[in-house]
Formats: structure tokens, C-alpha cells, sequence
């Protein structure tokens, strides 16, 4: 959904032929994955590669390679529209409220609840400063497109090509930035200390049972489903279909027994003299993306973005998130260590999902939360899963399986293909290599061009990798820079 003359992804393809070391388990050369540097990048095109198991870290796009690192990590996405709170997750919405409301917590006992930062994925190794790219920006303004008609053309020539069809495309469109070597007055620095609290011992939740009930709710279900019955024997002539019943159940129910939702706690009205004022600002930060609007898109537009938290007028939190065309996406959450028994890293969570529903209502195509990446292999990093429903991304097919069909694969594997469909492969698997788009010398060709061109060892074993990794679709639209 690239918006009319928007510029193209431009992306520097590294490979992944060292390991680093592993943020989870300690494992010094572990932690194997791909990377590129993204130059600059359409919302469209990120949008496509996290559905393709890519995550950012700044401006270093990876991709663990799974069957062979240490901590296989899981793209894993909550569907907002259909997100129901746990009980757990309530707790900490009415500690925030009544800490807001009557400046009363209980420090001792969110000391023991469980990890609840989500911001360990950008964090956890340092290959994103290695790999930083040192390519001039004048090498990445492309000055033509070159096409494959044009080969023959050339061959017969000189070896020269003339330069024709020119478009321009421009670095960069302007933002208002909150660059985090810059920060702005009352932000933590970047290179602010992220605290994260303690696990608990033992595996975790177990995510494959459903949620506890109590025994209250399941009374007055059976009491509910006994009226439903008499109400459905009076009824002449008719009969009410399976989502007629459901209907009629839900009406049946008292609006005071209905469960709360997110927005019920975070947009609730506070009273006068509520001890303490929490207050949220939104706006657009320094990121490769480049920020777009639409017709049909969010009135904020799509893009990276920075959520700061500020209490009482001091910031306490500050979020990073990616709005793209089916998603929002958290990047990463730091924040300010003295308010951690206030768990911050599950209140921004939940506000965000609130955040997304909202941003449906303008843009109908987007209705997900992507939490980054979910590792079963790590128990403190299991915590994601109790954001339900959600789904993890198949490693090799790229299709999205709900979670509790794949946590009894991951208990007996810490790798495995997630899709069952044996017959199913990766539909965006890359086709034709020659289409490939390639920015070489400030020109745009296809990888069919570039390949006659070349002086030199033949790259094309690169180049095939990655096209594979990102796929067909984003291979044909993103640019390759080659030296």
C-alpha cells in the first residue's frame, strides 16, 4: 500500500555466517540469524517481512535462522479485536488505577509478580552495532532504471549505458523526530538502563490450559443455559439458529455481570482530586520507515512512533511502536527502574492493544498486535503467549497457527514446522531470481542486468539467499544495493 511516489525500500544484504552471543541462554556464539541494513523502508514492505519472520532493531532488519540457533524465536501476534484481559492482566490494570486514583500500591507484592517487560528483543545481543553499514548516501540515490530490453542494447555498444528515464528519489521524507541521541527535554537518553524483574522459578504458564473459571461464572452459565432452554420451548413455530443462541445468551446476560474491558480501566473517567495525573504523547520518530498517510489509514498516519509516559509531568516510559497496514508492531519499551511495581511492561502492552483497536476503527485492515517474538525454549519469555488468542508464525510455510496448536510441538522440539499441512509450502517463495531489483551505481536494474554487468566472482549465491529470506513480492519492490 505504498503511498502514490513514495520512495522504495533500499536494504544491504549481510548474510549470517557468524554467531553472537545469545541474550536467553548465555551461549557465547549461539545466536545465528540474517541481516540487513535498511537504508530507508516503506511501511508496505516492513509489513511483509515481519509476516516473513523479520523483526527491526533500529535500523538493522534480522531474521533468526531457526532450525539452527540456539533459541528458536517465533514471530507471535495477538489478534486485538478478539483480546480478552486475564486475570492477571486486570491486576495490573486496577493497580495503575488505584495508584492514579488514591496514590496507594503495594510495592511488596508486584515485587513477585512474573517478567513483564517485552522489551528484551532489541537488547539482547549486540550484532546490530556490528554490522553497521558505511555506504555514502549519494551511492543510494538512484539516478535511472535500467531495464532488461535495454541488455541487448547494450552489449552491442560500448559497454556503456545511457542514462534515461531519470527518477529521482528522494533520501528521505521530513519527520518530526525524537532521535535518541537527541533526545528531547525530559527523555531518557538511549543509553538509559533497562531493568527487567525477576522471573519466577520453573517452566512458566502453562499456556496450553485454558485460563482457570471460577465457580461462580460457571453457575451462572449452567443458570443462563437452563433460561436459554426455556426460553427456546416457548418459542412456536421458529427455530434459532447456532448464532441466534449465542445472541440471545449474550442478551441474557446483566450489563453489570459483563466482563471489563481494556478501555474500561485506561479511559476510565478519574475523579477530582485523583492523586496523581498520568498523561500520554504521541509522535513520530527517527526509523527507516517512511512515514506514509492514506485515504483509509489512521489519522496519525502509518510509520514509527514514540509513546512517552509522563506522570505527574515527569516521563516515566517511553514505547516505540511501528504502525503498518495490518498491524501495530512494539519495537521496544524503557522506562524509568523506580516505577517498575507500577509493570510497566504489561500496562504499555495493554495499551497498546487498546491503542490498535482504536486505530481499526479508522483503518479496518488493521486489527493485530505484533509482540516481536515468542521463545519457547526460554521459560521467562513464555509470558507473551498469555496474550490471547494469539498465533505464531510457521518457520518454513509463513502461515499463522494459533498458539495452542503449537505449544505441544514445542514441547518436544524446540524447532519444528508449525503448519501440519505437509502438502502447504511457502507461497511467497522467491520465482524467478532475475526479477530481483538491484540499485548498483545510483541505477535501478533487475538482477538479469546487473548479472551481465558485473565484474568480478559471481554473487548470485547472495543473492539467492536473499531473495528466499524476504520473498518474491518484497524482492520485486525493494532495492539491493551492490557495490
Amino acid at each position: 500500500m505504498a503511498a502514490a511516489g513514495s520512495s522504495p525500500s533500499i536494504v544491504e544484504y549481510f548474510g549470517g555466517e557468524d554467531g553472537y552471543r545469545c541474550g536467553y541462554c548465555k551461549n557465547e556464539s549461539g545466536n545465528l540469524s540474517h541481516g540487513m541494513w535498511a537504508h530507508s523502508m516503506t511501511v508496505q514492505d516492513y509489513q511483509d517481512l515481519i509476516d516473513r519472520g523479520w523483526r527491526r532493531s533500529g535500523k538493522y532488519v534480522y531474521k533468526p535462522i531457526m532450525n539452527q540457533t540456539c533459541c528458536p524465536q517465533y514471530t507471535i501476534r495477538c489478534q486485538a479485536l478478539r483480546f480478552q484481559s486475564s486475570k492477571s492482566h486486570k491486576k495490573v490494570l486496577k493497580k495503575m488505577l488505584k495508584f492514579i486514583s488514591k496514590g496507594d500500591v503495594s510495592k511488596v507484592a508486584s515485587e513477585e509478580e512474573p517478567m513483564d517487560s517485552h522489551i528484551e528483543d532489541v537488547v539482547t545481543c549486540d550484532f546490530a552495532y556490528k554490522s553497521e553499514s558505511h555506504v555514502s548516501q549519494s551511492e543510494l540515490t538512484p539516478l535511472s532504471v535500467d531495464h532488461p530490453e535495454r541488455v541487448e542494447n547494450e552489449d552491442k555498444d560500448t559497454g556503456e549505458t545511457k542514462e534515461v528515464n531519470e527518477q529521482k528519489v528522494e533520501s528521505g521524507s521530513p519527520q518530526i523526530c525524537a532521535d535518541k541521541d537527541t533526545p528531547v527535554p525530559g527523555e531518557p537518553s538511549h543509553s538509559a538502563k533497562t531493568v527487567h524483574a525477576p522471573p519466577k522459578p520453573g517452566k512458566g504458564a502453562d499456556l496450553s490450559k485454558p485460563p482457570c473459571r471460577k465457580a461462580k461464572d460457571i453457575r451462572k452459565e449452567r443458570k443462563l443455559q437452563k433460561l436459554l432452554q426455556n426460553q427456546m420451548c416457548t418459542l412456536e413455530g421458529s427455530q434459532l439458529q447456532g448464532g441466534d443462541q449465542v445472541f440471545l445468551l449474550q442478551n441474557s446476560k446483566s450489563k453489570t455481570n459483563q466482563p471489563k474491558t481494556i478501555e474500561d480501566f485506561v479511559f476510565v473517567s478519574l475523579p477530582d482530586d485523583a492523586r496523581h495525573k498520568l498523561e500520554f504523547t504521541r509522535f513520530l520518530c527517527d526509523s527507516p520507515l517512511e512515514a506514509e498517510n492514506a485515504p483509509n489509514g489512521p489519522e496519525c498516519g502509518y510509520g514509527s512512533f514514540h509513546q512517552q509516559y509522563w506522570l505527574d509531568g515527569k516521563i516515566i516510559a517511553v514505547g516505540v511502536i511501528d504502525i503498518l497496514p495490518y498491524c501495530v508492531s512494539s519495537v521496544y519499551l524503557y522506562y524509568d527502574p523506580d516505577y517498575s511495581f507500577l509493570s510497566l511492561g504489561v500496562y504499555s502492552a495493554l495499551r497498546e492493544i487498546a491503542f490498535t483497536r482504536q486505530l481499526h476503527e479508522k483503518a479496518p485492515d488493521l486489527c493485530f498486535y505484533y509482540m516481536g517474538f515468542y521463545i519457547h525454549s526460554c521459560p521467562k519469555m513464555r509470558y507473551k503467549g498469555q496474550y490471547r488468542p494469539s498465533d505464531l508464525l510457521c518457520p518454513e510455510t509463513y502461515v499463522w497457527t494459533p498458539i495452542e496448536q503449537c505449544l505441544p510441538l514445542l514441547e518436544d522440539a524446540k524447532y519444528c514446522r508449525l503448519n501440519q499441512d505437509v502438502k502447504a509450502v511457502d507461497e511467497g517463495r522467491i520465482k524467478e531470481l532475475g526479477r530481483v531489483r538491484v540499485l548498483h551505481k545510483r541505477t535501478v536494474m533487475p538482477y538479469s542486468v546487473y548479472k551481465k554487468r558485473r565484474k568480478g566472482p559471481s554473487d548470485e549465491a547472495s543473492v539467492q539467499q536473499y531473495a528466499s529470506l524476504v520473498g518474491q513480492t518484497c524482492s520485486e519492490r525493494m532495492l539491493l544495493f551492490r557495490s
